[in-house]
């Protein structure tokens, strides 16, 4: 199989543990792989370790419990079903000691017991440092625990199109041998994004993207643990296709 077919397998696993720097990461970046392994019976978990008060849409000094709500609201589209917040300074991740992030990734792998851990690439999707460093914390932890870990990634042109288009800093990610290019259902995903009402300028730029991905997501294997993609004779069958966004007017946010 090519890192481009767009038939790839879903990793297979019962129990997933996401692990994200921000309220939404969890929506605007792996809500179609989350949702893809609920709608295959696998019990997904979330680690959020800071509650987005910092976002660049504004100053609100009430922000925090506002996404805190609505990461809530994400978490119930998604399917998710267990979710652990922590209240690391967002935008700032990269002051937190590395091995107090590990030590919290690895509390949440001792209580979910996931098969795998499910992350952002490690260019941070946007060269975002607090997605980096989350990334970073995650792969510490499953080494010690000998896990796989899969990162989500954002294919080169949809990068250099977004970035274009909005002046955004997507990282172009070039295709490579054993990427999982898996099929995904959008529904749930889009419920999610309506839940993250305070970020609402981000969204031209998401319905963008999900356009230009139309109903594909691309996974990479971060860990020796990984396993290699597989034929599609020995996947799950496809979710239904979920039709692509009409583009929407540009926006400034940075994801």
């Amino acid at each position: 199989m090519t890192a481009s077919d767009g038939r790839g397998p879903l990793p297979t696993a019962g129990r997933v543990l996401a692990v994200c720097a921000h309220p939404d990461d969890e929506t605007f970046g792996l809500g179609g792989l989350i949702a893809s392994y609920v709608h295959r019976g696998a019990e997904v978990a979330l680690l959020t370790l800071t509650r987005g008060e910092a976002s660049t849409l504004g100053a609100d000094p009430t922000l925090a419990e506002r996404r805190t709500a609505e990461l809530a609201c994400a978490v119930r589209e998604l399917g998710i079903t267990t979710s652990w917040l922590c209240d690391h300074p967002d935008g700032d991740l990269v002051q937190v000691p590395v091995d107090q992030l590990v030590a919290e990734v690895q509390v949440a792998v001792e209580r979910h017991r996931p098969e795998l851990l499910l992350v952002f690439h490690p260019s941070g999707i946007t060269g975002h440092p607090d997605h980096q460093r989350a990334t970073e914390a995650a792969l510490l932890a499953a080494c010690g625990a000998d896990l796989p870990v899969y990162g989500w990634f954002v294919p080169h042109q949809v990068a250099i199109t977004l970035n274009a288009e909005f002046g955004a800093d997507f990282v172009p990610t070039e295709p490579a041998a054993g990427d999982h290019c898996i099929r995904v259902d959008r529904a749930p995903q889009r419920a999610a994004c309506a839940c993250h009402r305070s970020q609402s300028g981000a969204l031209p730029l998401i319905e963008r993207k999900l356009e230009l991905l139309g109903d594909v997501e691309h996974l990479r294997a971060l860990t020796r643990t990984a396993e290699p993609a597989v034929s599609r004779s020995t996947a799950d069958p496809l979710p239904p296709r979920w039709p692509a966004a009409r583009p929407r007017h540009p926006s400034g946010h940075r994801p």
